[in-house]
């Protein structure tokens, strides 16, 4: 019964299963056209809450970080494209939410229950999964499986401090 409470995510290495979304602008996004880039995706609760606002203005606060990496980032719930895009305006978020009204993107990455369950995925540009847990792992913490990303940590921490 409360086997969705304690379910690991995904597994590193695990192929990560495609999906199309809907983003807060209307436009729709395919993890199979981003193939060749480092995808972050931010499973998350709600919009406005207080930690998931704290969470996603990490993310916010180490854009220039992830882009110099080359990292692509999305935030998905199942809320809805207008409460999205109120969201990321009232906090400057640079980066795009996704809708997952059916909340299936969230089942095939283990994070849906009974709330989404809050969970980090970093996808390789080969379409696996190469970063996963719950909770609020920081940004840094997941983009140090990027190759390459801990040699450019000092200087791009420098530049783009939290």
């Amino acid at each position: 019964m409360l086997k969705w409470l304690f379910s690991p995510p995904l597994t590193v290495g695990t192929p990560a299963p495609d999906f199309t979304l809907p983003d807060n602008m209307g436009e729709t996004v395919s993890l199979s056209a981003l193939r060749g880039k480092y995808v972050v995706l931010i499973f998350y609760p709600c919009d406005n809450s207080p930690t998931c606002i704290k969470q996603m203005c990490e993310f916010r606060d180490r854009w220039g970080f992830m882009t110099e990496l080359g990292a692509e980032v999305f935030g998905v719930n199942p809320m809805s494209q207008k409460s999205h895009e109120s969201f990321r305006d009232d906090y400057d978020l640079p980066f795009r939410l996704l809708v997952d009204k059916s909340q299936k993107a969230a089942l095939d990455y283990k994070a849906k229950g009974w709330i989404v369950r809050r969970t980090v995925y970093l996808i390789g540009p080969d379409g696996k999964i190469a970063f996963s847990r719950r909770g609020r792992p920081s940004p840094i913490e997941m983009l140090e499986c990027i190759p390459g990303a801990l040699d450019q940590s000092a200087d791009a921490l420098s530049a783009h401090p939290a």
